[in-house]
């Protein structure tokens, strides 16, 4: 396996994707064209930016050698490059889905495959 991605989602949003099998994408996913995800380095940032104190939010992994097209590595945020997919996202191709708790202070908590840190 390469290294993983990540995608952030509701759980409600999860479990329609495990038990359809496939994902489109959120909403900014289908207006931008492609499926966001992070690296596990850029996990924390991108909850802090787009999902600061969102509840019921889980942490999917993915593989990405389990992907029907390979990822493309395009320049986001600060000019990192961040993995895109240019089409629907498989079942197939999840290894884990973690629940994102939130700490007293409202900052998701990590699971510790990623970085184990406090976002």
């Amino acid at each position: 396996m390469g290294d993983a991605v990540y995608k952030v989602m509701t759980a409600e949003v999860a479990t329609t994707f495990r038990e359809t099998g496939h994902f489109a994408g959120a909403e900014i996913d289908i207006a931008d064209g492609y499926i966001h995800f992070s690296t596990a380095d850029q996990t924390a940032a991108t909850l802090a930016k787009h999902f600061a104190g969102r509840d019921g939010l889980v942490l999917v992994t993915i593989d990405p050698d389990q992907l029907p097209e390979p990822l493309r590595w395009e320049p986001a945020r600060g000019g990192q490059l961040f993995p895109h997919l240019y089409t629907g996202l498989p079942w197939t191709a999840v290894t884990a889905v973690d629940p994102l708790p939130l700490d007293a202070d409202g900052r998701h908590q990590l699971p510790g495959a990623v970085s184990g840190t406090v976002v």
